[in-house]
């Protein structure tokens, strides 16, 4: 449960100011230079965003999981390009050093990610490795008191900026499953790590991704996550949970702008002499929407509250995840609807929202892979 609700809603004041103020009005900016600007990352620094779920003792703020869906909310009512780029050390990027890192590879490593002094990336996907995440080809050989890793990383977000990668790789070439894989922490400036270009996608401007090469990288074995190997890939994995809470969340917040928007926009547009708001077709379109929001909401807080309190939430998080993305995506198409044509150009930010939610629905696991682990834990309790 939320440990102080005073707290919170300053905090959460302060963010949806923020937003209002800062984020909405540069979207479009966002969108035509594919970059944020340097005063929005400062404020962001200022205001603690990127320490959000890293701990006190650390420099962040220390959010349970119901506080950070509540955050998600805020921050999903604007361009996803300013919440991915505090996102990776709030999540992907630092929840493995934080729940399965050794005393100094936190010590080292939180407080920086914190302050936003460094920002991290988390190297999971390769080209022929997304959905089958065990099936990844990247290798770390163990050499004296280093290991050698060699490899390509496919979509990793904030690659670009990031001067840390948490990097899976495999160590047992005789497991062929997830057993045999393990996690790094690999700094940005080792000899070997090269970028690749920026991918060109179809929405989601301001929010990087590219490839990483690990080309013959030697690190040094203590900075193996946890300084055990073979667990890498439990680790990715309870990362990936607590990050399917936070998209489904940050789907709840998108969906919420867009109806916002499509709403004052049916109540201004007049045909036949009224308002479009007025017909029902419209209406029924509206309440839809407004439906399928507010039951996500309550998708998303059921289970960050059993997080919270220590349950195990798999089957919850896919749940959310899977509901969420796809609401937002129906409820994206059904708020370019309501604009008619003035929904398919960009003066209108439904325009971009629409090319921009489509992601929700791939990363952090497909919804045709929720499905899957939903299904699997269901026989498996069962039995």
């Amino acid at each position: 449960m939320i440990r102080d609700t005073e707290t919170l809603q300053i905090l959460l004041d302060s963010i949806r100011q923020f937003v209002n103020e800062a984020l909405i009005p540069r979207e479009h900016e966002v969108e035509e230079t594919d970059s944020i600007a340097p005063d929005i990352v400062t404020q962001m620094r200022e205001m603690g965003l990127f320490g959000l779920t890293i701990p006190e003792e650390f420099g962040g703020l220390g959010v349970t999981m119901e506080e950070e869906v509540c955050i998600a909310f805020e921050l999903g009512r604007t361009s996803p390009a300013f919440r991915s780029y505090i996102g990776t050390n709030n999540g992907i990027g630092s929840i493995g050093i934080l729940l399965d890192g050794t005393d100094e590879q936190k010590l080292d490593y939180l407080p920086r990610l914190a302050s936003g002094e460094l920002l991290s990336s988390f190297c999971l996907t390769e080209p022929d490795a997304g959905s089958d995440a065990a099936s990844l080809k990247t290798v770390a050989v163990r050499d004296g008191d280093d290991y050698v890793i060699s490899g390509t990383k496919r979509f990793i977000t904030n690659a670009p900026h990031a001067g840390i990668y948490t990097v899976m790789a495999r160590t047992n070439p005789e497991i062929k499953g997830s057993g045999g894989i393990s996690a790094f922490i690999v700094e940005r400036d080792t000899p070997g790590v090269v970028l690749g270009k920026r991918d060109h996608k179809m929405g989601q401007k301001g929010a990087h991704t590219c490839d990483v090469i690990f080309d013959s990288v030697r690190v040094p074995a203590r900075q193996l996550i946890g300084g055990v190997p073979g667990v890498g890939f439990k680790t990715a994995m309870k990362v990936l949970d607590k990050g399917r809470l936070h998209i489904a969340a940050l789907s709840v917040g998108a969906a919420e702008r867009m109806l916002a928007d499509a709403l004052t926009y049916a109540m201004e547009r007049k045909q036949f002499g009224q308002p479009i708001a007025e017909f029902q077709l419209i209406q029924a379109m509206l309440a839809d929407s407004k439906a399928e929001i507010y039951a996500s909401k309550c998708m998303v807080i059921d289970a960050a509250r059993k997080r919270d309190d220590g349950l195990n939430v798999s089957t919850e998080a896919s749940c959310a995840k899977m509901f969420a993305t796809e609401m937002c995506g129906r409820v994206a198409d059904r708020c370019v609807q309501i604009h008619g044509g003035a929904g398919y150009v960009s003066e209108y930010a439904i325009e971009r929202f629409y090319r921009d939610v489509r992601l929700f629905r791939i990363y952090e696991g497909t919804t045709q892979i929720q499905q899957i682990v939903i299904a699997r834990n269901m026989i498996r309790e069962a039995s």
